[in-house]
């Protein structure tokens, strides 16, 4: 007896949705595409914001930037809630498990007093930082327009709040979670003369009301500054002086900065190659700030850093904008 199986191909009757469809034509999409493209709502609003009723809700003019197509801010990592979430989840196991690690074979121990009151006074307070951070990226996602950008960013700040956290553990770690060397921390944010430019630059912006310019002014400017200084350079001093132990803790931080410079690098490159306006006024924006947190992080790295040198993170700056199509002169870096 022999069995004859016969199979028949069965065509969808479409292949995605009708918005995607107008965008990308009739073929297969990504879960990317259909849950980021052309999804946000841009008509038929039953009321204006109550906090600024000069504008719409989802209003292209939070910032001075112009977009023909909003949507051109594709995420190159194509995050979406779904593959954001079980990717930092990775990440954080891995944190987990480095954090478990020095708990477990009391790293905490090898460290001096020296490098331990060093990790609270210059290290600690970056928290306050990155909770600026936090609220840079969700203004982006309050006031930004199209989904594929306004997403990426409530992601980022996320990832701020993370880093944060993060940076607070590795206080409690230090005193034995009595909460010591967080306060110590606060004092050195609110008193230290170190810390009071970097506080000043970080209250002040959070009166700007351009949410691109806050895009620029923490992930391209201060981003560049914590990678290279912070990340970089104090990180080394800490393998010169006995500290070495403290990059398991910090390895996440590293790698979260890393990941969002390949998306913010793209988002900055797509703004400026979108016009000779778009140029002009990006390139206005680095001027206008670069200065400004270059003497914030030059009065920290001034005391924190024994060889106090910021050319390495200017440089970086300039290379960047160099890459996204922005030249900055000498004058400006």
């Amino acid at each position: 007896m022999t069995l004859e199986i016969k199979t028949s191909n069965l065509e969808p009757i479409r292949q995605t949705y009708a918005y995607i469809e107008r965008r990308f034509g009739t073929k297969p999409a990504t879960r990317y595409q259909e849950v980021s493209f052309d999804v946000q709502a841009s008509t038929n609003f039953h009321y204006r914001p109550l906090w600024k009723p000069e504008k719409t809700l989802n209003d292209k003019t939070h910032t001075a930037l112009h977009m023909q197509d909003w949507y051109a801010f594709k995420d190159p990592r194509q995050f979406y809630y779904g593959a954001y979430v079980q990717h930092r989840a990775r990440m954080q196991d891995t944190a987990e498990s480095n954090y478990a690690f020095f708990e477990k074979r009391q790293l905490v121990e090898n460290l001096n007093d020296e490098v331990k009151q060093k990790i609270i006074t210059c290290l600690l307070p970056f928290r306050y930082v990155e909770q600026t951070a936090n609220l840079h990226m969700m203004s982006g996602s309050a006031y930004g327009y199209g989904t594929v950008i306004t997403q990426a960013c409530i992601f980022a700040a996320m990832d701020r709040l993370g880093i944060a956290q993060y940076i607070s553990r590795i206080g409690l770690i230090l005193d034995g979670n009595t909460g010591e060397s967080l306060q110590h921390a606060k004092q050195a944010w609110m008193n230290d003369e170190m810390w009071q430019p970097l506080r000043k630059l970080c209250e002040q912006s959070l009166t700007e009301q351009d949410w691109f310019k806050l895009y620029i002014l923490q992930s391209l400017l201060i981003d560049s500054m914590l990678q290279e200084l912070v990340f970089g350079q104090f990180d080394q001093w800490l393998v010169e002086n006995g500290g070495r132990d403290i990059a398991i803790l910090t390895e996440f931080i590293k790698d979260c900065l890393t990941d969002l410079r390949k998306w913010s690098d793209s988002v900055l490159k797509t703004a400026i190659s979108e016009s000779e306006e778009n140029k002009l006024l990006i390139q206005a924006w680095i001027v206008e700030l670069l200065p400004q947190v270059k003497n914030a992080f030059s009065a920290w790295s001034a005391i924190a850093l024994s060889d106090s040198s910021i050319d390495s993170a200017l440089t970086t700056i300039t290379e960047r904008s160099k890459k996204a199509g922005v030249v900055l002169l000498d004058s400006a870096a």
